[in-house]
């Protein structure tokens, strides 16, 4: 799950400042592909690590581990995931209007403040 969120969101944040789906896409696995990447040899290392206990109970589950975190930052994550973004294009950064209308608008980097600056209004002094 950690490497989603760092792949997808500097992917979002890049989308969200320039508009383009598929330069988001390479933006986003450029950057935050090399966090995903020492993330998972960092985690298969210590699991591959365990390979090496005496006790036979450890071994095969320190096996799984760290062919999971390989199979899931590599082959999920870093292949998968941006290829089905590519597919989708814009569409897979658009909520349903539904949802749209369900969901509350938080702008926590602050896009909305910068873009509707000229619309905020300064506080009438009653008195």
């Amino acid at each position: 799950m950690d490497y989603e969120v760092f792949l997808v969101s500097a992917m979002r944040e890049h989308y969200a400042r320039h508009g383009n789906a598929q330069e988001a896409i390479r933006a986003g696995s450029r950057n935050a592909g090399r966090v995903v990447v020492a993330a998972a040899v960092i985690m298969i290392t210590v699991f591959a690590s365990f390979l090496f206990s005496h006790d036979p109970n450890v071994m095969p589950i320190a096996l799984a581990l760290a062919f999971g975190v390989l199979v899931d930052a590599f082959l999920v994550r870093l292949t998968l995931v941006p290829a089905v973004l590519k597919l989708l294009g814009d569409r897979a950064w658009r909520l349903p209007r539904w949802l749209d209308r369900v969901v509350p608008k938080v702008d926590i980097e602050g896009h909305d403040v910068s873009e509707n600056r000229s619309t905020v209004r300064e506080p009438e002094l009653v008195g």
